[in-house]
Parts: structure tokens; sequence; C-alpha cells
């Protein structure tokens, strides 16, 4: 088994919009229904972020819960990772506005982009400098308003993701029972067009003309996405496990992306795991991107499925196509 890094997740926080979206709203105006939606992923409602709520606003109260939970204040902390890919402004990076706003003088702030596993991504960064006493607290965030960047008039992706944010504070630990088991960073970049938003970068910049063509709006090739997740998700489980020398049943929580109900449902087959070992919240907040594996364990530990000393699997994919893995003994 590798060496247990001396990092602990000490406080957890989230944040949605006002807005319930039901599936009913989409089935008003496109060619689908809430038996279709229901069907296929699993979502029967999201949050969309009306006026005045962004990435950055959610964020910060996400963060606000999350220090109130760890007792820790902002100026604590070492380090700010924000993983989104709706940040308020291209420049600064939200991490800064959040650091601002949050009044941690003392953090230094960056963000990532690795979509929906952007979350254990920073998870990982974060967990490093603690380990190696660079860091003492990490805040790393997760969060979305991708209602702003999804094609409306697409029901392939419109009825799929939500808005939201998460806040997990990480600090270094002398316990000897708490800490990172594992974890596993990923990607192949030459599936990077399944997931995209063709306009809006350098290579093609905003014009009337793109904005005409919606080429502003998010892409996204359902069927392979779907494909490649049902098959790396149980691939990569299997890794982690025999990386660890663990097994199945020593699991006690599993915090999967929330993409797709009947992916998490097919992982749980071969697993062969009760279905309570999984935490699913997809039917209440869909796709929320970088914010969900936050989302989904923030309730987790708020009912108690999280308990002292248990140990905590995360897994993601996100676009790039991007995945991220981790085992946490809490």
């Amino acid at each position: 088994m590798k060496q247990t890094l001396r990092a602990a997740i000490t406080g957890t926080g989230m944040s949605v919009p006002k807005e319930v979206i039901g599936n009913d709203h989409f089935a008003s105006y496109l060619d689908t229904s809430d038996e279709w939606i229901t069907t296929r992923s699993g979502i029967k409602e999201r949050y969309r972020a009306g006026e005045g709520e962004t990435t950055v606003s959610m964020a910060l109260d996400a963060s606000q819960k999350a220090l109130k939970d760890a007792g820790i204040s902002a100026e604590d902390l070492d380090l700010i990772l924000f993983a989104t890919v709706t940040p308020d402004t291209c420049v600064p990076s939200a991490a800064c506005w959040l650091q601002g706003q949050l009044g941690a003088k003392n953090a230094g702030a960056m963000d990532l982009n690795a979509a929906c596993a952007g979350l254990i991504y920073g998870m990982t960064q974060a967990a490093t400098s603690l380990h190696t006493g660079m860091s003492q607290h990490v805040l790393v965030v997760g969060a979305e308003t991708l209602s702003r960047i999804v094609d409306m008039q697409d029901r392939s992706t419109c009825v799929l993701f939500g808005d939201g944010a998460s806040a997990i504070i990480m600090s270094r630990t002398e316990d000897s029972n708490r800490g990172v088991l594992y974890q596993h960073l990923g990607a192949d970049g030459t599936c990077a067009d399944y997931i995209w938003q063709p306009a809006g970068g350098s290579k093609l910049p905003h014009t009337p003309a793109t904005l005409a063509e919606n080429l502003d709006k998010l892409r996204m090739k359902g069927r392979e996405v779907y494909k490649f997740a049902v098959v790396k998700f149980n691939r990569l489980v299997q890794k982690a496990l025999k990386e660890t020398g663990l097994k199945a049943e020593d699991i006690d929580l599993i915090v999967p992306h929330q993409s797709n109900l009947r992916i998490i449902e097919s992982v749980q087959e071969k697993m062969k795991l009760p279905m309570e070992k999984f935490v699913v919240n997809i039917d209440r907040y869909g796709n929320t991107s970088a914010a969900s594996v936050g989302m989904a364990l923030d309730e987790a530990r708020r009912d108690g499925r999280v308990k002292p000393g248990g140990l905590v699997m995360m897994i993601a994919f996100g676009a790039g196509l991007t995945w991220a893995v981790m085992i946490v003994r809490v």
C-alpha cells in the first residue's frame, strides 16, 4: 500500500441557486418528457442561477459553510484551489475573486480546469501541499453555472446540467488513522472533442457569427461519453483496489460524479455492493460538473453516512477527457 498522505477532510459546504427547474419545464417546449429524461439519466430536477447568482457567489456561500464546519477562519487558509469551467471572468481567476471576498488574505489562489473531475484534481494537489508541510489548511472549491454555457434548445444536453457549488477544507493531520490513502489522475486529450465549447477562447473568439451559430454553447457526443464512463469507471475502481490492497467491501462509501444514474448502477452491479454504499443525488441536482462530488460528499457528511475512520472513495470523469480517483480515511 502506498504511503498515506497527511491530509484530512475537516470541513465541507455546498450552495445552490434559488430556482429549481423540473423536467416538465423542458417538456413544455422541447420534444421530451419527464419519463424520457428520468429513464435515461435519473434526473428529476436541477437548479439554475438567476440574476446576481454566479459561480463565485455560490462558491463564497459554500466556502463560508465549509470554514465554519472546519472551525477555522478564512485567514487560516494557505491556499485556494478553484475547479470550474464557468468562471465569472477569464481574468482574473475565480479563485482570486473568491479569495478577496472571503478575506483569505494569507492564501495563494488559482483555478483548475479539469471539468467534472476538477474537484478531485484540486484535492490531490491540496493533499500534496499539506503532506509536504507547505500548507496547513487548503480550500478546494468546485463550482459551476453551466446554465450559461448550455444550449437550452439542445435536449441532449440542456436537461442534464445544473448549477451549484461545493467547498472542501483539507488540513494537515498528524493522526495516523486519517488521510489520503490513494489518488490517481488521468486524461486522454485525443477525445477532447467529446465535450467541448467551440468558441470563446483565443482560437475562436466570440463574434456575432459564432454567437449566431451557438458556438459559445457546450457540445457533447453523449453516446461516446457514456460508453467511456461505464468502462473507465469500473477499471479505475479495480485499479484503486489493487494498488491499495483493499477489497470492494472494505470501502464504506463511494462518492461518484453525478453524471448519469445508469452509469452508477452499472458499476454497483459489477462491484456487487449494496446501492446504499453509493451516494446518489443526481435526481435532485443533475450534473453540476466540478461541484458534483463535493456536493454529494457534503450531503453524506451531514446525514451521517460519512463515519469517523471510514474509507471513502471519490471518482469522477470530465471533459478533456479527464478522470480522477481518491480514497480517503476520514
